[in-house]
Order: C-alpha cells, then sequence, then structure tokens
C-alpha cells in the first residue's frame, strides 16, 4: 500500500518484525534537511485520527514516522481490546522501549535524519514518547497531548537528554492533576528542560476531532504552541 499527500515527495508504509511478529508503519517523507517528527497513536491504533494528525505534520514540511504499536493490521474496535491492547504494553515496559528502538532503528535504514527527530504522541502515545524519554535516546523533544504522567516504578528522568513538552487538560479525570505536578517536580530533580501547559475545562482526549471530549480552544492552543516550539527548534538547528 502507498498514499499520498500533497506536500510530500514520498509517503509509504514500512514493513519490519519485533521478535517474530510483523509490524506496520508509515513513512511521510520529505528531504532530509528537515525535522523528523516520530509520531505514536492513541489506544485506537493506527486510525483516520492518527493518519490525519500525521498528514498535518507532513503538509507542514516535516517528515513523520507514524509508529505502529500494535502489530500489522491490529485495528481494535471494543474498548476491551483497546484496554487490552495498552494493557500489555503499559505491563511490558521492556517490550514497548523495543518497539519503539525497532522503529527508530527502521528509520534510521530508510534514510531518515534520525539526528534532528523529536518523538511525539497523543494519550497512550504521550504516555510512550515519555517512556522513550527516560531511555536515554537522543531526540532533541518528547511531547505528550494528554498522555499518561505517572513514572513507572523503579524508572526516572535521569538519562533523558532532550526536552519534555506536556499539554494537558486540568479537568482530565482520567490522567489527574497530581500527576502533572509531580512530573514536573521530577523533571526538575534531574534538571531536565521541560515546557508543561495546562488548559481549562479541557477533559482527557480533548485535541480528538469529533468526540464529545473534544475542545476545539484547548486543541487549536496546544497545535499552536507545538508548530511554534517545532519552528523553534528548526531555528536553534540550522
Amino acid at each position: 500500500m502507498t498514499f499520498k499527500t500533497e506536500a510530500s515527495e514520498e509517503n509509504q508504509t514500512v514493513l519490519y518484525e519485533v521478535n517474530g511478529e510483523k509490524y506496520e508503519s508509515y513513512y511521510l517523507k520529505m528531504s532530509k534537511d528537515v525535522l523528523l517528527v516520530f509520531l505514536v497513536h492513541d489506544w485506537n491504533g493506527i486510525n483516520d485520527y492518527a493518519m490525519k494528525r500525521a498528514g498535518m505534520l507532513n503538509e507542514l514540511g516535516y517528515s513523520v514516522f507514524l509508529i505502529d504499536m500494535y502489530g500489522k493490521g491490529v485495528r481494535p474496535e471494543s474498548i476491551e481490546e483497546k484496554m487490552n491492547l495498552t494493557g500489555m504494553l503499559y505491563n511490558d515496559r521492556k517490550k514497548m522501549r523495543q518497539l519503539l528502538s525497532a522503529a527508530y532503528d527502521k528509520a534510521r535504514q530508510l534514510g531518515a535524519n534520525v539526528q534532528n527527530a523529536v518523538i511525539m504522541g497523543y494519550c497512550f502515545g504521550g504516555t510512550v514518547a515519555l517512556e522513550f524519554a527516560r531511555t536515554g535516546i537522543d531526540l532533541k523533544s518528547f511531547i505528550s497531548f494528554h498522555g499518561g504522567l505517572k513514572t513507572p516504578e523503579g524508572q526516572d528522568y535521569s538519562k533523558t537528554k532532550g526536552e519534555i513538552l506536556v499539554f494537558h487538560g486540568s479537568a482530565d479525570t482520567m490522567i489527574p492533576i497530581e500527576e502533572f505536578t509531580q512530573l514536573v517536580k521530577e523533571l526538575e530533580a534531574f534538571n531536565v528542560k521541560h515546557e508543561m501547559t495546562t488548559y481549562s475545562g479541557a477533559p482527557h482526549a480533548f485535541t480528538v476531532f469529533g468526540t464529545e471530549n473534544y475542545r476545539e480552544v484547548a486543541d487549536k492552543r496546544s497545535w499552536k504552541r507545538l508548530i511554534e516550539y517545532l519552528q523553534e527548534i528548526e531555528t536553534v538547528t540550522s
């Protein structure tokens, strides 16, 4: 399968295996000189929403590698399926990290400029982005939109190299504000550069178009800040 968006030179599905299991990510390629954005889907997997966000970034001129965390063809529909898939990875952080490393390595093999890259994600994907930060991988930034913020037992941010950027809804009952403030304390303790923003009245998943949790103001403001931030990174590295 191949697909196109107007801004891209080349877009393609990317097939690879991790521990004998097949995965299908997507690479929306621009020139090697531009910033590379690793994007992690929410608990719905790679669906129209994830593809739309990838396309939005690509149309702004960024290369995007949309990481498959579930496996080729795995598209959960029920709440139970989604809970099981995310739950397995939440309980197996080693596997979560292996999947991230495999995607990173595959992008590098395809010629993507992983030396000029960030990772971002929504909900489950935001949690995954912060997990990658704690591995010590050398990326410029780790960005979470309404993701889980609690650090697993036995982990910390002592190895984190890039900045942390967090967008959080202060009305989120799934990810309580206490986790937000605790993360601030942890990042300060390890001298990790960070920027963390809350949006009043915004519940969990406030960026997901067409849902009852969608909050247009919070979505637009967080997206605007994301783009400004990515442009700031480009200015520093150019």
